[in-house]
């Protein structure tokens, strides 16, 4: 007697999966940016969205056609939950379809537990978990509906895993996003849609107020590699997720950051010398 249900298949749209339609959340710049470009190598048609830099979306927009993709380009505001989720159903009508979908919008932040107020703290729940719900529910909805399977990957951080000292706020909003990501990865994989996390550690990105200049040059003791990462770095790791070579990855958070967090949450980011390298 076999031990497989009746009702299992042998092959679920996830094993059959061929993308053609990406959206990137936070594609404006950075890690974003990376992405949709990645993604655009891999000839995949892309949505792009921004905050509040329109002209570094039409940048990413501009690089993605002359890699021979289509790009539409929208405003998003993951801190107003409904519009946002309104802003992926309209970027879904213009490219066609959804197959993968990558949550990259948020914002950083940084006050002591004791000063933080409740005006910052709901303001980063909202862009970095609330909207990132609410926009990953209506791409999930697509897939569903559209019945070909899909991939959804969220942009957490390695404090998804570890908090640090001065980041309450969103150390709660990454670890409740990892959660999410691992829920959503349980009760879409019927629908052949996997969900994965990709949690970078210290990248040269705008929010880090580093080039990627400095972070190839600058020596991070820190960091087992010694460095910080660049954004396309991170953007193959997502890229990889998003093929079909990842059909049987769900569930997984990724953790790209050089092996800072092997140094512990405080230590890869405060380390400044090279002598816990010698025993």
């Amino acid at each position: 007697m076999s031990n497989v249900s009746e009702s299992t298949r042998p092959l679920s749209p996830a094993d059959r999966f061929e993308p053609f339609r990406a959206i990137v959340t936070g594609s404006d710049s950075g890690i974003g940016r990376a992405t949709a470009l990645a993604l655009a190598e891999a000839g995949l048609d892309v949505g792009i969205t921004w905050h509040s830099d329109e002209a570094g979306a039409q940048d990413t927009a501009a690089e993605v056609r002359a890699r021979g993709g289509r790009a539409v380009v929208a405003q998003l505001d993951t801190t107003d939950a409904a519009s946002a989720a309104a802003t992926i159903d309209e970027l879904v009508r213009e490219l066609g379809s959804v197959d993968v979908f990558v949550n990259n919008a948020g914002m950083g932040s940084s006050a002591h537990f004791l000063e933080v107020d409740l005006e910052q703290w709901d303001t980063v729940i909202a862009a970095d978990l609330t909207g990132a719900f609410a926009c990953m529910q209506r791409a999930a909805r697509h897939m569903v509906e559209q019945g070909t399977g899909g991939r959804i990957i969220g942009v957490t951080s390695v404090h998804e895993h570890q908090p640090r000292v001065g980041f309450s706020a969103y150390d709660a909003a990454k670890h409740g996003l990892g959660g999410l990501l691992k829920t959503m990865a349980l009760e879409l994989a019927e629908f052949g849609i996997t969900v994965n996390a990709v949690a970078p550690g210290e990248i040269a990105t705008p929010m880090n107020d580093m080039t990627e200049e400095e972070a190839l040059s600058t020596h991070r003791p820190g960091i087992p590699l010694g460095r910080s990462g660049t954004s396309a770095e991170i953007g193959a790791v997502v890229a990889f997720l998003a093929s079909p070579a990842a059909s049987y990855v769900t569930g997984a958070s990724i953790v790209a950051d050089g092996g800072m967090l092997l140094m512990g949450p405080q230590g890869g980011s405060h380390i400044v010398s090279d002598d816990w390298r010698r025993a």
